[in-house]
């Protein structure tokens, strides 16, 4: 049996929670060698810097070799079905990373290959980001047990990630976006549903400053993301008031935490300098895709034989 990573709901909470864990301790100096001998392939539709390069630098610390195939090699749907694709590289490869514009992308993948698949980024969901994010909250807050998150604008593929991981660990999930940008209710339900046997709760709001209020972390993303390049000035109207300034992080509790997934669009959801800001881990969040994503790779190998969570 195979694992795959194509949502957080791939992952029981209790699975998160050992993530974070392991990510933890791969951070503090931690080793594994749990892909010796084996071969992952990246492919990518989307350019990227932070999830390549953590990838890359991942996969060869567990022992494991990488290789890159970017948009004009994966083409994918294009130039071959994504069915005859995953057949052809699952005989090559022992795990695909895939950054792709559509979800349903992964999901052929994972249907067809017979070896783990990984969500690198999806328009529905960016889970490898979640887990590095939870990873550093946990680190810098002690826990994620009780803490209150606050997402400031889109409902969009990082939002539904957070929202469900951070439900599951125990915490409460806020986020604030202006009218016809929210997070959908099926994604709300379902993180209230993974929170429900820990006091995790997951609700969308309007105002950015009821939002914030009593925070322990102020996350924000880009207002427009790859691939929605025509909706810019559509979105830049629609979002005005909802800036992740600092006037509006002193609004959360004292000492609460600044995060960003990069990169930015300084001008837009941040003021130039924001993510140098004192109470900012947005770098120390990006390096910490590199540990989580070694810990879920490790995860997937290890735990194969396991069933994943009921959807």
């Amino acid at each position: 049996m195979k694992r795959d990573l194509l949502s957080i709901n791939d992952l029981s909470p209790e699975d998160v929670s050992n993530i974070i864990g392991r990510a933890i301790q791969m951070r503090a100096g931690a080793t594994s060698n749990v892909l010796a001998g084996k071969s992952v392939a990246l492919l990518f539709e989307k350019p990227s810097l932070r999830t390549r390069a953590s990838f890359h630098v991942g996969i060869q610390r567990l022992g494991g070799y990488s290789f890159y195939l970017g948009r004009d090699e994966v083409g994918f749907g294009g130039r071959e079905p994504i069915s005859d694709m995953a057949q052809v590289l699952e005989r090559y490869v022992d795990c695909l990373v895939a950054r792709v514009f559509d979800h349903e992308s992964l999901k052929e993948l994972a249907k067809y290959a017979d070896i783990p698949i990984i969500n690198a980024l999806s328009d529905w969901e960016h889970p490898c980001q979640t887990l590095a994010d939870l990873q550093t909250i946990a680190a810098h807050k002690g826990g994620l047990h009780g803490r209150k998150i606050c997402f400031v604008g889109d409902g969009n593929n990082v939002a539904r990630s957070l929202a469900l991981g951070a439900a599951g660990a125990g915490a409460e999930f806020s986020i604030a976006s202006p009218a016809g940008y929210e997070l959908d209710e099926e994604t709300l339900a379902r993180a209230d549903m993974r929170g429900a046997s820990r006091g995790g709760h997951a609700h969308q709001l309007r105002d950015p400053q009821e939002a914030v209020k009593d925070a322990d972390v102020v996350y924000t993303d880009v207002w427009t993301s790859m691939g929605q390049e025509e909706e810019s000035a559509i979105r830049l109207k629609a979002f005005e008031g909802y800036q992740v300034n600092p006037e509006l992080l002193a609004l959360a509790k004292p000492g609460a935490i600044f995060m960003h997934d990069m990169p930015a669009h300084y001008g837009e959801e941040v003021p130039p300098g924001m993510l140098d800001h004192p109470q900012s881990l947005a770098f120390d969040q990006a390096g910490n895709r590199l540990h989580a994503q070694a810990a879920a790779m490790e995860f997937l190998f290890v735990h194969a034989a396991y069933p994943p969570p009921d959807h």
